[in-house]
């Protein structure tokens, strides 16, 4: 559905999934009810794919943790 309406969506295929990710910390996670939440997730996966680092993981972690004890209002 979204690969024929964002460049470079397919692009984000080429990381394995994980628990948690960039996008999902900086509060792009649960449903995506319009094409420009979906366009900002796809900006955040691929600037982290560009980006990653061992830092950069261990920054997530920490942050997907203050998210969880914080509350985050995107969560379900």
């Amino acid at each position: 559905r979204y690969s024929k309406s964002i460049e470079q969506y397919m692009v984000r295929q080429f990381m394995k999934p994980g628990i948690t990710g960039w996008a999902q910390v900086n509060g792009f996670r649960g449903e995506t009810k319009t094409l420009d939440q979906m366009e900002k997730r796809v900006e955040h996966d691929l600037w982290y794919m560009e980006n990653w680092s061992l830092w950069l993981d261990v920054r997530i972690i920490f942050m997907t943790v203050f998210n969880a004890i914080a509350g985050d209002e995107n969560a379900f």
